[in-house]
């Protein structure tokens, strides 16, 4: 360690530093010797402080060392580590400067066993990521009023009870079946997958919720399985994830259509407030009421403009029998106005056929010579001379005349 010159000289030409001095260049050489470490051991003398940091000590069979975690990295921590607990830190070696102790400062904390876990469960995250299975156009929309819901689960897990209850709770008029599987243990994936597949074939559900209480990642390792994964991912159904704690996340809460943070979560997520339903209820019953008042009153005001327009039949009948009188009124009057002009024109003819007819001419003066024989008019006196016999006819009748001498005149003379 290379002494800063700035520090007192003794007389004797040796460095003097003070503790704190020597404090400070411990932590400063420690925390640059070692980098961030995984350091495995038992929990011993947990305390967590009133101003939320945790302190205990680290131990094996042979050492320990002291630990400190401070609150802003304690409160992302998924679980809190007790006394007895084996467990591994992600640690910075540095010395706590007051009273010269060296300790951990910790940024992570994980249950003994879990790194290669996690790691196991990074691998298959990113290969199902890869596939678009957490894609979110893949997810499913719930049923807005599902009537139907499907639980997975283990019949003795609180978290039915804790879903059940909140089902009761919100919406009394839920169906609920539930599909039997184990929830923790070496076969648990694949029976939880079975009972998804079962679901599915069965269509007897809207939607299903798979749930468990909350545990370590060990304990909660069956949720972290492929098969269940793509069981999911393959569910017609839609599929809301409630596996332990807000803290716990695992694969089935990346593949499922929603993920709540607690079976509880996910029985509110799937389940309307029964006290919301009646009031969206009768808010829509009201905007019933109200576009059947604005219909009623709109067909009331074209029935009237109807009305308006229509007659009583006894009404219609005199209209009707005034538009007759009228009518027959018109057509005597045509017909009255034709039949003086025809009997005009028949008079004018009469008057003209009088003019010209035999009788007028005979009262005029004139008389007509028939031969009495064939009854022909007699136009040359030739005519008379040839005959002995005539028929004359006057204004006034005819005279069959029997000629004794036929002189014959000019018509000049005439």
């Amino acid at each position: 360690m290379e002494i800063k010159t700035s520090w007192p000289i003794a007389s004797n030409g040796e460095a003097v530093v003070s503790v704190s001095s020597l404090n400070y260049a411990i932590s400063t050489t420690l925390e640059r010797t070692f980098p961030l470490i995984w350091v495995a051991g038992e929990v011993s003398n947990f305390t967590c402080a009133a101003s939320g940091h945790w302190y205990f000590s680290l131990k094996d069979s042979a050492a320990q060392m002291r630990c400190v975690m401070f609150r802003t990295r304690a409160q992302a921590m998924q679980f809190v580590p007790a006394n007895g607990d084996r467990i591994e830190v992600r640690a910075l070696v540095t010395i706590y400067e007051p009273r010269g102790e060296v300790q951990l400062k910790l940024e992570y904390i994980r249950r003994t066993g879990q790194g290669q876990l996690y790691e196991a469960f990074l691998r298959l995250k990113q290969k199902l990521e890869s596939e678009g299975l957490f894609a979110p156009e893949r997810k499913r929309v719930l049923p807005a009023y599902p009537r139907v819901v499907g639980i997975v689960t283990s019949l003795q897990a609180a978290a039915l009870q804790d879903v059940l209850t909140t089902l009761r709770r919100r919406a009394p008029h839920l169906s609920v079946i539930v599909y039997p599987a184990p929830v923790q243990g070496v076969e648990a994936a694949g029976k939880l997958a079975e009972m998804v597949e079962c679901a599915n074939r069965r269509a007897e559900v809207e939607l299903l919720i798979i749930c468990r209480g909350g545990g370590s990642l060990e304990d909660l390792w069956a949720f972290n399985e492929e098969k269940l994964a793509r069981a999911i991912a393959a569910s017609r159904l839609p599929v809301v994830s409630g596996v332990g704690h807000e803290t716990d996340f695992t694969m089935v809460d990346f593949v499922a259509d929603l993920r709540a943070p607690t079976p509880t979560g996910a029985a509110e997520l799937v389940s309307p407030a029964y006290e919301m339903l009646v009031r969206a209820l009768e808010h829509s019953q009201q905007q019933l009421r109200r576009a059947c008042t604005r219909l009623m009153e709109r067909h009331a005001q074209q029935l009237d403009g109807l009305a308006r327009g229509l007659l009583s039949p006894t009404e219609r009948l005199r209209r009707q029998k005034i538009q007759l009188q009228q009518h027959a009124t018109r057509l005597a009057t045509v017909f009255a106005q034709r039949y003086e002009r025809r009997s005009a024109m028949v008079r004018e003819a009469a008057a003209k056929i009088d003019l010209l007819s035999p009788q007028r001419t005979l009262e005029r003066g004139y008389a007509a010579v028939l031969d009495p024989v064939n009854q022909q008019a007699l136009r040359s006196p030739a005519a008379l001379a040839a005959t002995s016999r005539i028929v004359v006819h006057l204004a006034q009748g005819s005279a069959e005349v029997e000629l004794a001498q036929v002189q014959v005149r000019s018509q000049a003379e005439f």
